[in-house]
């Protein structure tokens, strides 16, 4: 059960060197708000430093134009492009650090977790995210942009919404045995 908030704003990234998708959501009570969604359109920028440079201004343009309280980013997935990969968790790497300098909490999910949050399908097509997306917030098709990047940073921010309020284990067991010896209290004898 999604706990209710007075307010909050999550910001949700899709990390990447060529478009880094972002959206925000503004949840009042347990009723989630698209604020917006866009990119970071990093393709006139030759040289991978001058992107990293780029995204984190953006980032921190971001935040300071919206004051999220929090960010949920897709953590980058496992690919076979060595140079790729380390590319792309630079850029995420940047984003977080945009995101730690303003003081924002930061919560990584898988994209396969952020897919089955929005479509039941841990293997579901970004048209597929992007759809549901549309359907689940009343997103008007005009307001839909081209690049699919936009709604995979809002898929990121709308999975974080979805946890709030979900309990976490404090305590980790290896077995039902732990579980008695850690919980002894919940035992009926």
């Amino acid at each position: 059960m999604i706990q209710p908030v007075k307010e909050k704003i999550i910001l949700g990234i899709d990390p990447g060197t060529t478009i880094m998708g972002y959206g925000l959501l503004k949840v009042v009570g347990t009723k989630p708000q698209v604020i917006t969604m866009g990119v970071i359109d990093l393709r006139k920028y030759g040289d991978h430093y001058l992107k990293l440079r780029r995204i984190f201004e953006r980032v921190i343009g971001i935040i300071e134009a919206y004051l999220p309280d929090e960010l949920a980013i897709e953590a980058p997935f496992f690919g076979k492009n060595v140079q790729s990969m380390l590319k792309l968790g630079r850029a995420q790497g940047v984003a977080m650090a945009a995101a730690l300098s303003r003081d924002i909490p930061i919560t990584e999910y898988a994209p396969l977790k952020i897919k089955m949050a929005i479509t039941g399908n841990g293997q579901a097509s970004k048209e597929q995210v992007a759809d549901m997306l549309k359907r689940m917030l009343h997103i008007p098709e005009s307001e839909m942009l081209p690049f699919m990047d936009a709604t995979d940073g809002l898929a990121a921010a709308y999975c974080h919404y979805l946890q709030m309020g979900r309990p976490t284990l404090a305590k980790e067991y290896s077995g039902w045995k732990d579980f008695i010896n850690k919980n002894p209290d919940k035992i009926k004898r």
